[in-house]
Parts: structure tokens; sequence; C-alpha cells
């Protein structure tokens, strides 16, 4: 009995001793706002827009260089539909500031921090984030893929859970060649400093 106790002690020990010199060495790099970016893509019936959208400011961290957390800002007013030119971008513009849409007077940036993330792979990673749009925050799941200082996301995002209703036959009959998709694409180029 001595003994298992005298074994359990030293084994203790050891234990402590090892975890007490064993650091994790934590990083947090910023994004690098000018040469990253964000394109999103939304759906209608009759075809597509597309265009980009500027990060404000963020970070990630990293845990013994593993992805651990995250935190991204967006600034709402740089939307920016890039597959039309003139008049018809301006208007297409206009319409996705205004209340219709994002309301980017009243709501001028949309966040998304990580939550939870998983390594999948040595460098990919499956995400669980609180996105914010006009105030509203939901869970949204994403894949990232980091290589060295560049990281690749994109995600899925179903405008209506943030009251983007316009156009969206979840809410309005009779829309025909008028509807707009509930989901659109993001994805994110990021370089981190």
């Amino acid at each position: 009995m001595k003994k298992s106790i005298r074994n359990f002690l030293v084994l203790t020990l050891i234990t402590f001793t090892t975890f007490s010199f064993t650091t994790i060495k934590k990083e947090k790099k910023k994004i690098n706002t000018t040469t990253s970016k964000v394109t999103w893509k939304g759906y209608k019936v009759t075809g597509s827009h597309n265009g980009t959208i500027a990060i404000k400011s963020g970070t990630l961290s990293f845990d013994d260089n593993k992805l651990s957390r995250g935190a991204i800002t967006i600034d709402m007013t740089t939307i920016n539909t890039t597959d039309l030119s003139g008049d018809y971008k301006n208007k297409l513009d206009g319409h996705l500031k205004s209340d219709d849409f994002f309301g980017v007077e009243k709501y001028n940036t949309a966040t998304l921090i990580f939550s939870k993330v998983k390594a999948t792979g040595k460098n990919a990673y499956n995400v669980k984030g609180n996105l914010t749009i006009k105030g509203i925050t939901k869970t949204v799941n994403f894949i990232i893929s980091i290589y060295g200082n560049k990281a690749t996301a994109s995600l899925k995002v179903d405008r209506t859970k943030f009251n983007v209703k316009y156009g969206s036959t979840s809410f309005f009959d009779n829309l025909k060649d008028k509807a707009i998709y509930d989901e659109f694409d993001l994805v994110a180029d990021i370089e981190l400093k």
C-alpha cells in the first residue's frame, strides 16, 4: 500500500513538473485589410450578381500554430457590384445599401466571431461562429483553410435570418421572375500581417 501511494505521488510530481514547464505558444495575427478581400454572389430566378465588400478589421489567433479563435469586422458601406456598370451598377449598389436589404446607414458594420474551431486536417478547420448582420446574431458554420499567412473561407448565408426579406419567396407570393433566393455566398481571401 505504501509503495502504491509513493508511486502515485512520484507520478503526480512528474506530471505536475512536466505541465508546469510546457507552454503553449499563442499568437494573434492581424488581417491585412488592404490585400484581403471578400467577394459575394447573390442569386435570383433570372440569374445572379456578384461583387466585393471590404474587411474593416480582424484577427486570427493561433495556439501552437493551430487556429484557435478569430474575429472579423466587415465595412457594410463598401458593398460593391462588380458584374454591372454605369447606372445599373449604381442602382443595385444603392438598393443593397438601403433598408430593403442591409440598411448600411444604421448598420454600417457586420461581424463574425469564431466561437468554436476544430482542426480537420493539417491546414483545414471547421468553424462555428456568430455572424451579426443588421444587429441580429445567428450561428453559422464554415470551413477555413490556412497556408502560412494566407487563409480562405467560404460560407453560405441565409439573408432572411437577418431580416433581409426583400424579394424572398419565403415571405412574398407571386414574385415570379422578380424572386431573389434567400442564400448568398461569401468567399474571403485573407492575408495576415
